[in-house]
């Protein structure tokens, strides 16, 4: 605009004309055109989503049967509210200190060792080149779709008494067999040894993706500076994964409260006299709703779990986030 138009407008009190600009769009058109644009991503996510809501969303009406005295007659909604009573189940018990005590330790167990041997697997199977790597794999992911029950068959093979293998091995070496169900400090061991067993396949895997997916010029640069396989797996390889390795530790920190129902309860019988040891929450509460059929009091253990699960990982998650803000999982 030139000084002349300019000192024109101002006599005229005129102002020149604004370029126009788009209307802005509200947050729905934009929801909108993203649906749009991503809908065939999101018609293959269809199906999932559907599982995971008729699963785990929809039974969540069932929580406040927690809060509730249920009875048939009455149902869900119709049953009396009677509060917080029914978290004074676990909290009464004599045996609630053992349960959980149990369970908090064998899931810090679990965790650490599953990612410690995770870890050193997925490394091994990084220096592994050729066919034999897919073996491998496979070889070890399988033990992850064993359900629980053939689990505990498997392990009755090894600790029968009279049949099983420990005990021929053990008689073979000149020492005397073991009754394993009837004791209780061998399942300190043999528990974590069978999670780690049937687990471990899943989460190398997992470790392995993240190793395939970092840059190999680290590793070209490294070669150049004279470094050992050694040196550059605990210069680049365990650095770059430390992202992966806090997440699934943090995500793993939300089941610190539930204990595995199946290992605990398949594989060493449900035999008394090793309860001590292997009892965690989820086997007692399995338990008493046998034998008491209260399933007020389940439903309140169930909710707390969650509850308790939830508040762990936040904790977790705030305690990275003020360490190390960019390896925080939100």
């Amino acid at each position: 605009m030139s000084k002349t138009d300019s000192a024109i407008s101002r006599k005229t009190g005129d102002t020149p004309a604004k370029a126009s600009r788009p209307a802005p769009v509200s947050w729905i058109g934009r929801e909108i055109r993203h649906l749009r644009k991503n809908r065939e991503l999101l018609l293959l996510a269809l199906p999932g989503i559907l599982f995971k809501f008729v699963i785990a969303y929809i039974p969540m009406v069932g929580l406040i049967l927690a809060f509730k005295f249920y009875r048939y007659d009455q149902g869900i909604f119709g049953s009396k509210w009677v509060g917080f009573s029914n978290f004074e189940f676990l909290f009464k018990s004599q045996d609630a200190i053992r349960v959980i005590r149990n369970t908090l330790a064998y899931n810090f167990a679990y965790i650490i060792l599953g990612t410690i041997t995770a870890l050193v697997f997925a490394l091994l199977l990084n220096e592994l080149t050729g066919r034999m790597i897919k073996i491998y794999q496979t070889t070890m992911f399988l033990p992850f779709f064993i359900s629980f029950v053939l689990v505990g068959y498997i392990a009755n093979s090894f600790l029968d008494h009279e049949n099983g293998f420990l005990n021929s091995l053990l008689q073979k070496i000149g020492m005397e067999p073991h009754n394993w169900y009837f004791e209780t400090a061998p399942w300190l061991f043999i528990l974590p040894l069978v999670s780690i067993w049937k687990g471990v396949g899943f989460s190398t895997l997992v470790y392995y993706a993240g190793i395939t997916g970092i840059n190999s010029d680290y590793y070209e640069a490294a070669k150049l500076d004279g470094a050992t396989r050694i040196q550059m797996m605990l210069r680049i390889t365990l650095p770059l994964l430390k992202p992966l390795v806090i997440i699934l530790f943090i995500l793993g920190l939300g089941n610190i409260f539930r204990g595995d129902f199946g290992l605990h309860y398949f594989v060493p019988n449900n035999v008394g006299m090793n309860f001590e040891t292997t009892d965690v929450i989820d086997t007692y509460i399995y338990r008493a709703l046998t034998k008491l059929g209260d399933i007020n009091s389940g439903a309140a253990v169930g909710f707390l779990q969650s509850v308790l699960g939830l508040i762990t990982v936040v904790s977790a998650n705030y305690i990275v986030r003020r360490v190390d803000k960019d390896n925080a999982l939100f």
